[in-house]
């Protein structure tokens, strides 16, 4: 274990971090909030704390071992969650402690959209803009970001990039050098991102909510800067872009690099994930709408539709926007929803869930299964496509589907244990550890009712969801420190 390289490269990382609480403050010049203080206060202090990590071990230049970039991307999720939380412990406008703060930062940042501040409306807006740009940053990647830049601070990203990029298969890189690939990504976000900002804007929203809402959506994340949601709006070009733009955000970042770079369409309609991914997203919606209109929730086809679409492709994607209250609505619909989550967006997209192409391995493997019981002495292979899948993943899916089935049990026990109805448990594990964001019982509207201990449960469970189980997993065993 490099001790002073990891030092350093965290120093490095915290440093750059605390820039992130400068924007806010120029919004509150702008909208002349009386929030500045907080963020002022806790620039300072992030700033000085990473210049103090990073001074006495500045000349420490070894490269990075893979051990390194799981501890380092473990710390910088965990430090930057306690950092961010500053701002909002600061401002006299929320009146939160330790616990919400750092549950809100922690929700920010893995995108999980899941909040415990129930007056939006009423708070300043440079408070509003840094939540919004907590998920904007975290949506890709704090660490994607930072591989484009390390090299250029003499520190190999290799490893960092293996530790964070979610999917079952971590070495695949869409440029010959990892600088240019963390490149490659982030123009593919900003793009769309500003792209998500302007049809907002042309749709109806002013200026602040497109911006705001176009990080969250991108993102995949869900915060407002609303309590109603999107539905404060009541409008269905704006919804109708929501859904363009969670749609697109939920595909493998990749495919789109590779779409752009061929300038045709025809590798979106190849890939398998991508098609799973649509055919899950237009059943579900089909099966809701058709439920609203029999169980007239709504009393139009239009009506129906235009919720069930919303909504399917909202909780599908994990984004978590809503535009009604779709937790009351009848029979199993609200579980289906929740169920959809489990399977999230893409690899290589900033959905969460287990990821599609995960569930689509799962489901082909089962059925490999079955055919085994029939055909006893067949070699049957599992294919994506028309290509044979490696054992090793295989096995790389279904270890990752046992874990993440052992961790959602223990922390559904150990909130149910605290007091919690199953209802609420169990959506709320469900919606942290996929990042979703809302659930149903007590934490559908927001988690502000819930106890101090199932939040910091549920913020290990966001951590998990955002770091895809096994990384940070591995630096809890004792195999991992071991030399």
């Amino acid at each position: 274990m490099q001790r002073r390289v990891i030092q350093r490269v965290l120093g490095i990382l915290l440093a750059g971090f605390s820039v992130t609480m400068l924007p806010p403050i120029l919004v509150g010049t702008l909208y002349e909030d009386d929030a500045m203080t907080p963020f002022l206060l806790a620039f300072a202090i992030t700033l000085i704390t990473g210049l103090i990590l990073w001074y006495p071990v500045r000349k420490s230049r070894d490269d990075l071992r893979l051990r390194d970039g799981f501890l380092i991307v473990v710390l910088f999720w965990t430090v930057l969650g306690a950092f961010g939380a500053l701002p909002l412990l600061f401002c006299q406008s929320l009146t939160i402690g330790i616990t919400d703060a750092v549950f809100e930062s922690i929700s920010g940042l893995t995108t999980t959209g899941a909040t415990v501040i129930t007056n939006l409306d009423e708070l300043p807006k440079s408070i509003l803009f840094y939540r919004q740009g907590l998920q904007w940053l975290g949506g890709m990647g704090i660490i994607v970001l930072a591989v484009a830049i390390l090299p250029m601070l003499g520190v190999g990203g290799m490893q960092l990039y293996r530790a964070e990029t979610p999917g079952p298969v971590k070495d695949s890189k869409l440029t010959p050098r990892i600088k240019e690939t963390a490149k490659a990504l982030w123009y593919i976000y900003l793009s769309l991102t500003v792209a998500c900002a302007l049809g907002y804007w042309l749709a109806g929203m002013n200026v602040f909510d497109a911006i705001s809402h176009s990080f969250s959506t991108v993102a995949i994340g869900g915060f407002s800067t609303h309590n109603e949601s999107i539905g404060y709006f009541r409008s269905a070009p704006i919804e109708t872009v929501s859904i363009i733009f969670m749609l697109l955000s939920g595909v493998n970042f990749g495919l789109h690099f590779i779409t752009w770079k061929s300038q045709g369409l025809r590798h979106y309609l190849r890939d398998t994930e991508f098609k799973t991914y649509f055919i899950v997203i237009i059943s579900i919606s089909i099966i809701a709408a058709i439920f609203l209109r029999i169980s007239e929730v709504y009393l139009s086809w239009d009506d129906a539709f235009a919720k069930a679409i919303f909504h399917a492709v909202s909780i599908a994607t994990t984004t978590g926007f809503t535009t009604s209250h779709y937790y009351f609505w009848p029979s199993f619909l609200p579980l289906l929803l929740l169920l959809a989550s489990f399977i999230g967006g893409c690899t290589g997209s900033t959905g969460g869930g287990m990821k599609v192409i995960r569930v689509y391995l799962l489901v082909k493997q089962g059925s490999r299964e079955m055919l085994r019981l029939i055909h006893p002495n067949a070699k049957i292979a599992v294919k994506i496509g028309s290509k044979a899948v490696d054992g090793r993943v295989i096995e790389a899916v279904w270890g990752f589907f046992s874990a993440y089935m052992g961790v959602f049990i223990i922390m559904l026990l150990l909130l149910v244990a605290s007091g919690l109805d199953q209802v609420t448990a169990f959506s709320a594990v469900t919606a942290t550890l996929n990042n979703l964001g809302p659930g149903l019982g007590e934490v559908g509207a927001n988690y502000t009712s819930i106890n101090d201990f199932s939040k910091w449960v549920l913020c290990l469970g966001m951590l998990l969801g955002r770091l895809e189980i096994f990384t940070l997993l591995v630096v809890l065993t004792p195999a991992f420190w071991r030399r």
